[in-house]
């Protein structure tokens, strides 16, 4: 199997260090052109007819289309200002556990799910470059469970609670239209296989080596009852046979070591 030490030695010159960040600026620009100009998503948004006629240029630009984002005026201004801070934190933080080749590689396996996934799907979903901050909030909240957001700037929440959320509000999607699990497969693709299955595979190893100790321990422990126990240590004259106990003034029973003066 092809580590990736050696995909990194080989490939490296892919690496795009702040990658979400220059992705998140350029998604903040395309929406305030979109406010100006709504006709633009329209040239913009993912169609599989038209870039097959030639457009190619769609594969690329749907990524940055608000088309499928209602949010104008002020409060829209303020998600995507939000939007953005957050991606320059999840940019530094991923790059930080992961390294800039391994998030590079996320990144970029997350864009050609989506590709698959409109290419596919018989309506392109409009403003589905979102999703690549979806699946990296998630990949974040995976990696650093309990790091705390104040919603509306005074209730601190862990943020695997808010990545629970949003994969609950993913799930009631595809509960209300089954024609997008695949979709949703294809698109956080990059999640499962960076973030999700290593996850799922770490904490099971965790239970399975918590379970060998605790047979472990079953194990060493002997059968017969203790005769002897000190009330201050707990050593007994089972696990210490050669260990001399002694009865204090107090009526109770100690090792020799222990016994008060």
């Amino acid at each position: 199997m092809i580590s990736l030490g050696s995909l990194e030695r080989r490939w490296g010159w892919v690496s795009f260090p702040g990658f979400l960040r220059y992705y998140a600026l350029m998604h903040a620009l395309v929406y305030v052109l979109q406010m100006f100009r709504p006709d633009i998503g329209a040239v913009l948004e993912f169609d599989r007819g038209r870039i097959l006629s030639g457009e190619i240029w769609r594969v690329v630009t749907f990524l940055f289309s608000s088309s499928g984002f209602a949010g104008v005026g002020v409060m829209g201004m303020l998600f995507i200002f939000f939007m953005v801070m957050i991606a320059f934190m999840m940019s530094d933080a991923l790059e930080g556990a992961w390294g800039v080749f391994k998030t590079s590689l996320f990144y970029y396996c997350g864009i050609f799910g989506l590709i698959v996934a409109n290419f596919f799907f018989p309506n392109a979903m409009a403003g589905s470059g979102f999703l690549i901050y979806g699946t990296s909030f998630l990949a974040f909240a995976t990696l650093f469970p309990r790091v705390e957001f104040l919603m509306f700037f005074i209730l601190p929440v862990q943020v695997r609670f808010l990545a629970m959320i949003q994969a609950g509000v993913m799930l009631l999607g595809v509960f209300g239209n089954w024609l997008l699990l695949p979709f949703f497969v294809l698109g956080c693709a990059n999640y499962l296989l960076f973030a999700g299955i290593p996850a799922l595979r770490g904490t099971a190893q965790v239970l399975e080596s918590a379970q060998r100790r605790k047979r472990f321990r079953a194990a060493k422990e002997p059968d017969e009852p203790a005769f002897h126990t000190c009330a201050s240590c707990d050593r007994t004259d089972v696990t210490d046979p050669q260990l001399e106990f002694r009865v204090g003034k107090d009526g109770r029973e100690y090792c020799v070591e222990h016994l008060p003066e």
